[in-house]
């Protein structure tokens, strides 16, 4: 019996170290589609710095685990990033750059530009995480939801300069359409879109839950050249449906919209809950644009700074304190160290974070310090700043 149990226990050993995880480094497409091909959970695919050039679509078919994602990402070892040139497929709703169609992949470190549609596809997949990633001059939206892919994370990644020919369609990201729920955007931005910065309509689908916390959309509507689209141009599109029934709850905490062409948190027709937690709206055309026709069911604001007219607070239900626009007198240019958008543009950390910068922060003496609720999210002072950023005093 003794010798049998350590045979088991042998053979078990060997079986486990024939499945460790392991480590795949490629320099080509073609060695980054067999690699994905035949990944097993746990893999770690490390991509060599330089252009990888693809003829077709990426579709990632197999699946991670909770405890061992499969990791498609940037070589520690080089200091350059892995850039993946779609250029080859032409504008087509199939022709999307990466197609990822399962759960549990870690991306990160890379750069996606140039597909025929979606930068890269989030096509029904779950629990999965995308992190520093760049996603540009694509001919349909940079990153989109959809499929059902939901509790999916967005880290750190940037969208940008995405236009179809039309110059009407293209979104920095997008989590729309028959999008599951539990998706998070952290640290993102969204610029320079021929659409809308971040997109949330449904169709399909309802009481889908999204939150976004330290994004930044802004010029969008417009190209870098400064040509305003044909598209919508706003900053956060909330929801909004075909029959405009449908409720995309979303909670946004310290995010910004600047400079988009229209709305800079729009609703849409969206019938669900959205909430704002020291957030900031400045220089849009309607810088809140929650309307009386097909309200939110509830709309709630606080710490909520807004640079010019406030526009429309419309919802069934409302639960707005605490803001720029309900202080003693009007905030103006003064009350914050810089009103320059382009700041939103100053390059990440090394970590990949967001810049620190002084745009919208509440100058020294501002009657923002101080002025917001206390709400569970971090604060400097006695109470929280009415802006997305405290102001470091």
């Amino acid at each position: 019996m003794k010798q049998n149990s350590i045979i088991t226990s042998t053979l078990l050993l060997f079986l486990s170290s024939s499945l460790m995880a392991k480590d795949i480094r490629v320099g080509n497409a073609q060695e980054v589609v067999e690699a994905v091909g035949k990944a097993n959970a746990g893999d770690n695919i490390l991509l060599k710095e330089g252009t990888y050039i693809f003829n077709a679509p990426l579709t990632i078919r197999r699946p991670g685990t909770e405890q061992t994602p499969i990791k498609l990402m940037d070589d520690p070892a080089d200091k350059g990033r892995p850039r993946f040139d779609f250029s080859a497929l032409p504008e087509a709703s199939a022709n999307n750059g990466i197609v990822l169609r399962t759960s549990y992949w870690h991306l990160k470190g890379i750069d996606v530009y140039k597909a025929g549609h979606n930068g890269l596809k989030v096509q029904g997949g779950l629990h999965n995480l995308i992190e520093n990633c760049t996603f540009f001059q694509n001919f349909d939206t940079g990153l989109q939801l959809s499929d059902g892919a939901a509790y999916n994370t967005v880290l750190n990644c940037d969208s940008y300069e995405n236009a179809d020919s039309k110059k009407e369609n293209a979104d920095g990201f997008s989590c729309k359409m028959d999008v599951g729920t539990g998706n998070k955007f952290i640290g993102c931005r969204a610029w320079n879109n021929m659409d809308d910065g971040w997109d949330g309509y449904l169709r399909g689908v309802d009481n889908v839950n999204t939150s976004y916390e330290n994004c930044w959309a802004f010029m969008n509507g417009v190209s870098k050249d400064g040509v305003v689209s044909g598209g919508d141009g706003n900053g956060f599109k909330t929801g909004g449906s075909d029959d405009k029934t449908l409720k995309h709850n979303a909670v946004y905490k310290n995010c910004i919209a600047a400079a988009n062409v229209a709305d800079g948190f729009d609703h849409n027709s969206n019938r669900g809950e959205v909430s704002l937690y020291n957030c900031a709206a400045h220089s849009n055309k309607r810088n809140l644009a929650f309307l009386k026709a097909s309200p939110l069911s509830k709309l709630t604001i606080k710490n909520t700074l807004v640079i010019g007219p406030t526009g429309s607070l419309v919802a069934d239900v409302t639960d707005i304190t605490d803001n720029s626009w309900q202080l003693q007198r009007a905030v103006a240019d003064a009350d914050v160290q810089s009103v320059d958008v382009k700041q939103l543009l100053q390059p990440r950390k090394a970590d990949g974070t967001l810049p620190e910068i002084s745009y919208l922060r509440p100058a020294a003496g501002s009657i923002l310090i101080d002025k917001g609720t206390k709400l569970a999210l971090p604060f400097s002072g006695t109470a929280p700043d009415i802006a997305p950023f405290e102001s470091n005093q």
